[in-house]
């Protein structure tokens, strides 16, 4: 009898290919690399503590924003707090320096608590489609106080009644 016939072991690699390395990412602390579920590295964490989860982080950046937000909405309700309301009123409509154009002079008093400016809307009042109004700024009016200025009105005719209504912010 004979012995079975083994087969010829075929050319042995002279380097076992390496296994890939693992995934991993920077500990939140010091940089150095560490397993993706895991937060600190055993040098930063010795006792090998729960981290936190990244829900929780990212939970606590988000309130902090909604909190910084309703802050910035409180503070600013409180600067524009009193400013306002204002009467206004067209005083005189007269030629302006431009062909097409008058001269309107402006009358807006601040009946608020505070100094500040309106926003003014000019028109014709027989102009029903309102195809014809210009929006203005006034300058800052203390409490209690009124302004007039002059301002160039790019349609209308000397005389001519023009609404003005003023508003604040």
């Amino acid at each position: 009898m004979t012995a079975p016939a083994t087969p010829a072991p075929g050319p042995t690699p002279a380097h076992p290919t390496p296994a890939p390395p693992a995934p991993t990412h920077a500990c939140a602390r010091c940089g150095a690399p560490v397993a993706l579920d895991v937060g600190l590295c055993e040098r930063c964490n010795p006792l090998g503590l729960k981290d936190s989860a990244s829900s929780q982080a990212h939970g606590t950046v988000f309130l902090g924003i909604g909190l910084a937000i309703a802050a910035l909405a409180i503070v600013g309700r409180l600067l524009i707090n009193g400013i306002g309301p204002f009467t206004a009123q067209v005083t005189e409509v007269r030629a302006g320096g431009t062909a097409g154009s008058v001269v309107a002079t402006l009358q807006v008093r601040n009946d608020g608590r505070s100094i500040g400016s309106a926003t003014c809307r000019i028109t014709d009042p027989a102009d029903y489609a309102a195809i014809h109004s210009l929006v203005v700024y006034s300058p800052r009016i203390e409490p209690g106080t009124t302004a007039t200025w002059d301002q160039d009105i790019p349609f209308g005719v000397p005389g001519q009644a023009l609404a003005l209504t003023c508003k604040g912010p």
